[in-house]
């Protein structure tokens, strides 16, 4: 899992919650409240609040939209989470059955980290090169 994922508020602009994914190459960000979890925004949520580029409209137009709204708008509410003793086959199975593409990962309603696909594929890597994991947190 990333520990210490970014994160974005509630009230953070779309454009702010945009340009962090955009920056950071990644495709999901936590919405928290102090460190509680409370929603989870997607590079796809983004693109589906986004105005129809087939729609004529300015370019300051379809940024307008990003500037006025907020991430609470278009955030999943109450994410599907798992907790970081859980079994990776369990987060998989998990993942699999919600049809989601990242976990955020919880202990007493605090986010601690984030698991996305590519944690699983990195997982999958380290097994069939023997250098195992089986838990999100590794003890050493």
């Amino acid at each position: 899992m990333t520990s210490a994922p970014i994160t974005v508020e509630p009230r953070t602009q779309l454009l702010d919650a945009a340009l962090a994914l955009r920056s950071n190459s990644i495709r999901h960000l936590p919405v928290v409240e102090g460190n509680k979890l409370v929603g989870l925004l997607s590079d796809r949520d983004i693109q589906r609040s986004a105005p129809s580029r087939l729609i004529p409209i300015t370019e300051e137009g379809y940024n307008a939209v990003f500037e006025r709204n907020t991430v609470d708008r278009i955030m999943t509410r109450d994410p599907v989470s798992i907790s970081p003793d859980a079994l990776l086959a369990d987060a998989i199975v998990l993942m699999q059955q919600s049809r989601c593409g990242c976990l955020p990962v919880v202990d007493q309603e605090a986010l601690v980290g984030i698991i996305t696909r590519g944690d699983l594929l990195d997982s999958l890597h380290r097994i069939l090169t023997g250098k195992g994991v089986t838990r999100f947190v590794e003890t050493t």
